[in-house]
Parts: structure tokens; C-alpha cells; sequence
């Protein structure tokens, strides 16, 4: 999973390009959480920057983090002059700075489970929010779907992340809403699905692509191979599925 993780820097502009934002609605979706003001944010694998603007251009001072060099550099040509960022990976983040929001945009599942959320907890106020949010698009039409998913298999044989937990796509409450449910360091978890829908060209869908780990692992011929086989097998336009999933949670006041 750490390749995984550190494949990106490779396709940086390419993942600033193909990967969309997030809506501006998300953004008070969690400020009406919170219920109090927030001035002070980090954000765990940051990556271009698709969830920094969202609240550094709202007022919010944020500590952008990630472990690749390149992946910062491109972050920092989008996001206002006043954003702080940090190399690092979230378990190399010291302890000692606490905030009133922390959150991961799409990179979550990257971190390692031990102690997760006691070092999330350590990182926050009392009180403070917790933030998840992301979900990989997927093609909206089976037909299409299962078109893609023949023209992949001899390469890879799925391109999904699997939920870290083992919880299944389908339960009611999803990755990471089950783990912050059990842990001692989190209270009142909530779990709620922005509904998005996006058309794209087949250069654009293939470039989404070649920003998906899964492919990024593939040795070159292959990958290049997969990508001709899918931008010319799915059509005039892809429509994707792009629902936002989000779990917020909040601090427990020391005891």
C-alpha cells in the first residue's frame, strides 16, 4: 500500500488537471458541525491542493501536509501565499500543534491504522472537528462498466482501494465512520453523501485514469496499452459518478 500511496508525485500536473475539487457546499457542511469558528486547520495528504483552496480561501489558516515533494510544489502554484506546508507523512507529524479542524481529502485510507486516531486526537483541541471526504468516481452505466472491466483484466485485475476495515460498500455506515465509532478519542460521527455526477471526454476519463495509483504501478507498455484499449472502448462521452462521501466527528473534551 506505501507504493501506492507514494506513486503520485510522478503525474502531479496530470492529478491537478483530471482530478475534480471539491463542491463549495462541503465547505459548510463542516463549518455548521463545527458550530463554533474554526481558524486554524491541517490537512493530512494534502496532495495539489483540491481541498486547501476550499478553506484557506475562506478564511482559514491551513497547514497543508504530504509526504512528496512534487505533489507540494504543485500545490503551492493554487493555494493563497499564506498556506504553511509540510513535508511529511501523517505519522511523522510532530506532536505539540493543535487545531480547531483536521482533515483528509481522498488520502485517508494512505495512513496507518496503528494509533490512527489517537494521533488525529493529539493533533486537535478539545472539541475540535475531524473531517474525511472523497470517493472514487465510477462509470455510471454497468454496460460501460463491465466494458472497461474486460478491457482492464489482462493488465489489473480492479483499480479500487479496498475499505481499510473490511467494511463493505454497501453497509450503512462506511470507512471511516466505523472506525471513528469505536474509538474512545471521537464522539457524535456523521456520515453524509454530496451527490455528483460528471461528464467527461474519453482523453479526459483516460486522464483521470493515469492518475489512479492501481495503473500508475503498471510497467509503461502495459499501462499505455490499457489506456488506448479504454479511450477508444467507451464511447463518445463518460458519464461518472462522483459522490462525496463525508464523516465528520469531534474531539472528546479531556477528561
Amino acid at each position: 500500500m506505501s507504493e501506492r500511496a507514494l506513486s503520485f508525485g510522478a503525474v502531479a500536473e496530470s492529478y491537478e488537471r483530471f482530478r475534480p475539487g471539491y463542491p463549495a457546499e462541503l465547505f459548510g457542511m463542516v463549518m455548521s458541525y463545527a458550530g463554533r469558528p474554526v481558524r486554524t486547520a491541517l490537512e493530512i495528504g494534502a496532495g495539489t491542493g483540491k481541498a486547501t483552496r476550499l478553506f484557506a480561501r475562506r478564511g482559514i489558516t491551513v497547514t497543508a501536509t504530504d509526504p512528496d515533494a512534487a505533489m507540494l510544489a504543485e500545490l503551492r502554484k493554487h493555494v493563497p501565499a499564506d498556506v504553511r506546508t509540510v513535508r511529511a507523512a501523517f505519522e511523522d507529524l510532530p506532536p505539540g500543534e493543535r487545531y480547531g479542524l483536521v482533515y483528509a481529502a481522498a488520502s485517508l485510507h494512505w495512513t496507518a491504522p496503528d494509533r490512527r486516531w489517537e494521533r488525529m486526537a493529539a493533533l486537535l483541541v478539545p472539541g475540535g472537528v475531524f473531517a474525511s471526504f472523497g470517493g472514487a468516481p465510477h462509470l455510471a452505466d454497468p454496460a460501460v462498466e463491465a466494458a472497461v472491466r474486460a478491457m482492464r483484466a489482462p493488465f489489473l485485475d480492479s483499480d479500487d482501494i479496498p475499505s481499510p476495515d473490511g467494511t463493505s460498500p454497501g453497509h450503512g455506515m462506511r470507512w471511516p465512520g466505523t472506525e471513528l465509532r469505536r474509538s474512545e478519542w471521537f464522539t457524535d460521527v456523521r456520515q453524509t453523501v454530496v451527490r455528483r455526477r460528471l461528464t467527461l471526454s474519453p482523453r479526459d476519463y483516460v486522464g483521470h485514469l493515469s492518475t489512479v495509483s492501481a495503473y500508475l504501478l503498471l510497467p509503461p507498455p502495459e499501462r499505455e496499452e490499457v489506456f488506448r484499449r479504454i479511450g477508444q472502448g467507451v464511447g463518445e462521452q463518460v458519464e461518472l459518478i462522483a459522490d462525496v462521501t463525508v464523516h465528520l466527528a469531534r474531539r472528546r473534551q479531556e477528561r
